[in-house]
């Protein structure tokens, strides 16, 4: 994991349930006589999580949807620490201001921002019901208020267009993209994790996610290309443009369409545990005149 991700060492339930009381009814003790939950089992995450942002993150409470998918923190916490590196930042938290497409009903991405760097965050997505939880988790804990908004895509066919306002400038931008290309596949990877979810001592995610989370048409490369494609556009309203990348193929058919539109761009590697992860970052700083 990156250096400041405070994930780095095995989780402290002890501590965790002094925070979050419920999350003493999913904790058992291994076969390796480790205190752990069942982390294929959505409810269970839900409390893990719950606790770890009251605990490490200082929020009231958060909450998502039944159904709605549950983010591993470690790993999310990564993405925003390396995006930190990247951006180099110059300015004092406040003043860095990012944005995450496809904040989903867990806003993880913003609330890690705002608590971990100070940073100024909006999270859109195009989902209604994700956009209202999202809010509900941002009201729960006071002051977030000030430092998130969200933002309702109404057109799903853009990304960026109809959320970056005239006159806005972003340091960056994020984004999960859904993994797969149909509803059929997306079973088919989650029937995959959870039968090898039986040979792990701990498990990465969980296996909630609406449809809008897990597949479009396409799958990731084509809506990263999509991405890629309108992010032309808003060539001086966003310094890093970035998206995570879970396929390791699709990179090269990326490449190539940032090398088109004469993009500078770069691929970040992170690793959780044994999870490899990577993310690719586009800039056109060497355009600006």
């Amino acid at each position: 994991m990156h250096p400041k991700n405070i994930h780095n060492t095995p989780y402290n339930f002890v501590e965790l349930i002094q925070h979050h009381k419920v999350l003493s009814t999913h904790v058992f003790i291994n076969s390796y006589s480790n205190q752990t939950i069942d982390f294929s089992k959505p409810e269970s995450v839900l409390h893990l999580n719950t606790a770890i942002l009251k605990s490490q993150y200082q929020l009231t409470d958060w909450n998502i949807p039944k159904g709605y998918l549950c983010p591993p923190i470690p790993g999310r916490a990564d993405y925003i620490h390396h995006i930190a590196d990247l951006i180099d930042d110059q300015t004092t938290g406040s003043m860095t201001k990012g944005l995450d497409i496809g904040v989903g009903a867990n806003c993880i991405y913003p609330i890690l921002g705002t608590q971990l760097y100070n940073w100024q965050m909006v999270g859109c997505d195009s989902n209604v019901n994700a956009i209202t939880a999202a809010q509900k988790n941002i009201d729960a804990t006071k002051g977030l208020s000030n430092t998130i908004e969200v933002r309702l895509q109404n057109t799903k066919a853009q990304i960026f267009t109809g959320i970056i306002h005239p006159n806005e400038y972003y340091h960056f931008s994020m984004c999960n993209p859904p993994f797969h290309s149909n509803r059929q596949e997306a079973n088919k990877g989650t029937l995959r994790k959870l039968h090898n979810l039986q040979n792990l001592k701990e498990a990465p995610l969980n296996f909630g996610g609406q449809a809008n989370e897990l597949w479009c048409n396409g799958g990731e490369a084509l809506f990263i290309k999509r991405m890629i494609k309108e992010s032309v556009r808003y060539a001086k309203q966003v310094g890093w443009f970035t998206s995570l990348v879970s396929k390791k193929e699709n990179l090269p058919k990326l490449y190539k369409q940032l090398n088109k539109i004469k993009a500078k761009h770069t691929t970040i590697d992170m690793q959780q545990g044994n999870k490899q992860s990577r993310f690719i970052a586009w800039t056109f700083d060497n355009l600006k005149s």
